[in-house]
């Protein structure tokens, strides 16, 4: 790294008070001995093991440690051997429920009743043993008892000892993990509001209730004065904070100061700035997740932290009006490296928009990669540009772009500076280059803040990502009397000529970073043009993740049973528990009632 020791690739690291969830494969049979029973035990079991070695080569959690299984002892043929199973999962940590049969089994008596484990049930589609026949009976079971289940079934007829996983059982299998492994990682972890209301945002009005009722999180609360405390007192790491100091001199470029001449902060307040803005970036990690150093220097309580998943940090203005910005804090955090190396992204929120946390920390979980915060800002359609650039919009932005832009918390993983497939991408920490990581910090200028907006300076990242990704933007809204309601909009990052993007970037705030969003269309409703996408977006701030993952976010918000308003996702592509069939056969208006009906997974 430019004149500093080489950026190390972390290892996986568990910040987390509690041990990852892992998944618990459920065998189960025709109890019938007398060589019913007999006859099946081997295929049974042998299915268990290749669902096993599936799920475990293929997912990892967002820290990056690869997702165990564990099996049941035997298989359970009625209550007392599904009670044997449940008993020793609870011993070992496992929070999601898959469950496996190639025969005809007795339904109620071989389910999965825990009602906080998101579960499903994989039937084998084979002649020779009715395993459909069982999947349908069991499902029935979990919807006649309130016990929502996903049910997996495979197109195609298998032969009795094909042991290979069909296409799109696969499908299945790992989008229902990725997001029941969320659920449960969520569940008994907090959100920390660092501050309170930010600007009268609705979003940054924590509320328990959501997290607590939806999420199974508990909502943890510090006052900003908690900084100005560390910050004097000297509760952080101080060798760790000069390593972080000098890193940053030597790895975040400076650029151009906006601010009227006369309005500039010296180079010795610009210094302190600095160091003022490394120093909360260390500070709000230890509130999040505690630091073990700061029980050697004294302040054990200090050490522990809050266990926090998520956060948000408030800002603006009580904090904003005196000291610097925040942005620097959210923004190395958010991204997947800072000085200590390549590590996992922490979930941080301007603005303490505690929902649009909430929705980052979806994407995160589910993808394990850095999320860009933004103001979902202007939508530009091609007429304006035409109008303001003479140019006409091209490609994937022909019918006009969104312009998502905020002051820093953008992780600098959103340059699009690292690579997949020969294509630009954000990618889990893992998989992250040193070269990459110097690219994003090459690509991120670091502005001295509009003292307009933040009086008491700090440092805005400024960038552009770069176009050709695929990317989700999401958003959780709260509306009185509905409750939660998830935005789904699939789309891309789009490359705009150099002088259309900086007349149009002029015209905003030059000293922020900036994504050109162009979603997916589908010709109707709110998907009908980019003007519909904009106007029917229900807050100010969205989650962009990579990759279109709107078919997980569905999937995970069925499981947490908040209903999704907006989606441009195909049809087919949608997987939700069995007993939303049983809703109507209109899908969206069916996911309404159905969540109605069962309510919050925790309420």
């Amino acid at each position: 790294m430019s004149g500093t020791k080489k950026l190390k690739q972390n290892p996986p690291i568990n910040r987390l008070k509690k041990d990852l969830p892992k998944i618990g494969i459920r065998p189960v049979i025709d109890g019938r001995l007398g060589g019913v029973r007999e006859s099946l035990e081997n295929q049974t079991m042998e299915m268990a093991r290749t669902a096993a070695r599936f799920l475990t080569r293929n997912l990892r959690h967002a820290s990056g440690h690869q997702v165990e299984c564990v099996i049941a002892d035997r298989c359970i043929g009625g209550v007392a051997e599904a009670t044997m199973c449940e008993e020793k999962f609870k011993g070992l940590g496992v929070g999601v429920s898959l469950t496996v049969t190639p025969c005809w089994c007795y339904g109620t008596e071989t389910m999965d009743t825990d009602p906080l484990i998101p579960k499903a049930v994989w039937g084998f589609n084979g002649t020779e043993r009715p395993g459909a026949v069982y999947l349908a009976a069991v499902l029935a079971g979990h919807n006649q008892k309130g016990l929502p289940a996903f049910g997996i079934y495979g197109r195609d007829v298998q032969d009795a000892g094909d042991t290979t996983i069909p296409e799109d059982v696969k499908e299945k299998l790992l989008r229902f993990s990725r997001a029941a492994l969320a659920v449960s990682t969520m569940r008994g972890t907090s959100y920390l509001s660092m501050g309170s209301v930010s600007m009268g945002i609705a979003g940054s009005i924590v509320n328990e209730d959501f997290f607590m009722d939806y999420l199974g999180m508990r909502n943890e609360y510090v006052d900003m004065s908690e900084f100005v405390r560390r910050m004097q007192r000297g509760i952080f790491d101080k060798e760790e904070f000069s390593i972080a100091l000098s890193w940053v001199k030597k790895n975040c470029r400076e650029g151009r100061d906006e601010n009227p001449e006369n309005k500039q902060r010296s180079r010795e307040q610009k210094d302190k700035d600095w160091e003022d803005s490394v120093k909360m970036a260390l500070i709000a990690r230890d509130l999040m997740t505690g630091n073990p150093r700061l029980e050697e220097i004294g302040y054990g309580e200090e050490a522990l932290g809050h266990n926090a998943l998520a956060g948000g940090f408030q800002g603006q203005r009580q904090w904003t009006d005196h000291f610097p910005n925040g942005d620097f804090m959210e923004a190395i955090l958010n991204s997947s490296f800072d000085w200590s190396g390549i590590r996992q992204p922490y979930i941080l929120a301007t603005e303490n928009d505690s929902l649009n946390g909430a929705a980052m920390l979806f994407g995160h979980l589910l993808t394990g990669t850095a999320q860009i915060f933004a103001d979902v800002r202007t939508y530009w359609s091609p007429e304006a540009v035409k109008r303001v650039t003479g140019k006409a919009l091209t490609g994937k932005a022909e019918n006009g772009v969104i312009h998502l832009i905020n002051s820093g918390p953008a992780a600098l993983d959103g340059t699009g500076e690292q690579t997949k497939d020969g294509k630009p991408a954000i990618k889990p920490f893992w998989e992250i280059t040193e070269e990459e990581v110097q690219r994003c910090l090459d690509a991120t200028l670091w502005r001295p803040a509009d003292v307009g907006y933040f009086r008491g300076g700090g440092w805005s990242t400024d960038f552009l990502t770069r176009g050709d990704m695929d990317v989700t933007l999401c958003r959780i809204n709260l509306v009185r009397g509905l409750g939660p309601v998830l935005q789904i909009a699939e789309g891309y990052t789009v490359d705009l000529p150099e002088d259309v993007h900086s007349i149009l970037d002029e015209r905003t705030n030059p000293t922020w970073p900036t994504t050109w969003f162009s979603p997916r269309l589908t010709g109707r409703g709110a998907f009908k043009d980019t003007y519909s996408v904009m106007a029917n977006w229900g807050a100010n701030h969205g989650s962009l993740c990579y990759g279109h993952i709107g078919a997980d976010l569905i999937t995970l918000a069925s499981v947490l049973r908040i209903p999704v308003c907006m989606h441009n996702v195909a049809e087919d592509k949608i997987f939700r528990p069995g007993a939303w069939n049983a809703f109507g056969m209109d899908p969206e208006g069916a996911d309404y009632r159905a969540c109605s009906n069962f309510g919050p997974l925790y309420g």
